[in-house]
């Protein structure tokens, strides 16, 4: 039986980084491919009109921009996807099997399907459960869980982690302090 590990360790060696999520010696176009799925899944006002999207995908050199209408529903899916929720499941994009040197190599002509390429390497290399989405309402970025044991909650410990827990503490310290209504203090 063929499975993914087999995969991966034939394709290096069995130098397979389990800290990083990565694969030792392609950790330059793992970073690039992270990089870019979180900076599409971060594109909320870049998808709110054709020339946001157009300079975004320019910005980034990843071919043609494709339909607007089909950047929306491939990054719906994918935070979909990453969330656990049952939005929309599926994203359409045209992706490429190329035989590069005599090894297959995912690619695309258009943004979408570059932006699924990368992701579609990155669940192949056991990474995809490391994206997040950050659970606070007024955030919902999303970010790369680069703990060891996979446990990061928030994007950013400093912002939004820290915003949560003072929440937590003034609520916890006013229940705390409300006064209790006692039948005994109208003796």
């Amino acid at each position: 039986m063929y499975t993914s590990s087999a995969f991966l360790d034939g394709l290096t060696g069995g130098s397979r980084d389990a800290y990083s999520g990565g694969v030792t010696g392609l950790t330059v176009g793992w970073d690039h491919d992270v990089e870019l799925l979180l900076d599409f899944l971060n594109t909320r006002q870049v998808l709110d009109s054709e020339a946001s999207w157009r300079a975004w995908v320019t910005e980034r050199g990843l071919g043609r921009s494709g339909e607007l209408a089909q950047a929306r529903a491939a990054r719906a899916a994918l935070r979909s996807s990453i969330e656990g929720s049952s939005g929309p499941r599926t994203a359409a994009g045209v992706v490429h099997i190329e035989l590069t040197g005599g090894i297959p190599v995912l690619s695309s002509p258009d943004a979408v399907g570059t932006v699924l390429a990368a992701s579609a390497r990155l669940a192949v290399l056991g990474s995809w459960e490391r994206f997040k989405i950050c659970p606070a309402d007024d955030c919902l970025r999303a970010f790369f869980d680069r703990s060891r044991n996979r446990s990061r909650t928030w994007c950013s410990m400093q912002v939004c982690g820290n915003r949560e827990k003072a929440r937590t503490f003034r609520k916890r310290t006013r229940a705390q302090n409300k006064p209790q209504n006692n039948a005994l203090a109208t003796v």
